[in-house]
């Protein structure tokens, strides 16, 4: 894989590289208010275990950063975090060479309700989007949240086991597709990992920011199953998109996928990594013309 120039920070073009400005945020979002408290350092915070906080604290980004007034999620639902999801946009963005516009078509594998790839998208470089999601009620929350823009259409993916078939129409063109793949195996592994979670942060109680349905946390084979299924099946769209990419969090995982995409024939393929804080992932895109 040809691996691009990365250092270990937030995208260059990130709006949120800087710290928080708390009073900013909450004029933006009143909401977020009742969950900011001062340390004893007089820095101002969330309680980052609280999903309550965290999910204010995303609308008020949104509202903030891009005026997007009124996003928000069910009980239970994937809370992504704002500053990596905008990283993973800017990173394709550079693969596009920088296009904007409504001609520049993304579809998103792995929607969910938060539908938050496509909302970033659109604003920051205007690009029009495809959400395509397994779940139908994570939809219909979507659909809400989609017309905070004019520029995403959802479609629902009856077939789990497929990523592009059933979406990707007859003559229909993307520039690129886009995926955050679930992580997990299984529910038990999904269930272990939140745990893990709970040990590391100190804490005993389960109600946590670690939500999501079972689709966003899970699927047969876990990360590298989804992801060598999505490049098997990408080479029967070769003349349909323009860039294939998901994530990839695992770096284990990446000899196994090069082989994969060896043995479809992938034209190029490439590798940027990311990171946020302690938290590190990469991006795998190909391509086969």
């Amino acid at each position: 894989m040809k691996k691009a120039d990365t250092k270990d920070q937030l995208h260059a073009r990130s709006r949120f590289r800087s710290r928080y400005d708390f009073a900013r945020l909450m004029a933006a979002h009143p909401g977020l208010a009742g969950f900011v408290k001062t340390n004893a350092h007089g820095d101002a915070g969330i309680d980052y275990s609280d999903p309550r906080a965290v999910k204010a604290l995303n609308a008020a980004l949104l509202t903030d950063a891009y005026g997007l007034r009124g996003w928000d999620l069910p009980a239970g639902q994937l809370c992504p975090p704002i500053p990596g999801r905008s990283d993973y946009i800017h990173h394709l963005a550079d693969l596009l060479e920088l296009r904007r516009g409504a001609d520049v078509r993304v579809l998103d594998v792995g929607t969910g309700a938060s539908v938050i790839y496509p909302l970033i998208g659109a604003c920051e470089y205007g690009w029009s989007f495809v959400g395509a999601d397994v779940d139908a009620a994570s939809l219909r929350w979507a659909q809400k949240n989609a017309a905070l823009t004019g520029q995403i259409e959802l479609r629902h993916q009856k077939n789990a086991s497929h990523c592009f078939r059933g979406i990707i129409r007859p003559g229909e063109h993307f520039t690129a597709t886009m995926c955050n793949p679930p992580f997990h195996a299984s529910a038990a592994d999904a269930a272990a990992g939140t745990r893990r979670k709970q040990r590391n942060l100190g804490l005993k109680t389960q109600a946590l920011n670690f939500g999501g349905t079972a689709s966003e946390l899970w699927c047969e084979g876990g990360e590298l199953g989804f992801i060598r299924r999505m490049i098997a099946e990408s080479r029967e769209f070769a003349a349909q998109v323009g860039w294939f990419t998901t994530l990839v969090s695992k770096s284990e995982h990446l000899p196994r996928l090069e082989k994969a995409l060896r043995q479809v024939q992938a034209a190029e393929v490439r590798l940027q990594e990311m990171a946020q804080g302690q938290k590190k992932s990469r991006v795998v895109a190909w391509r086969f013309c």
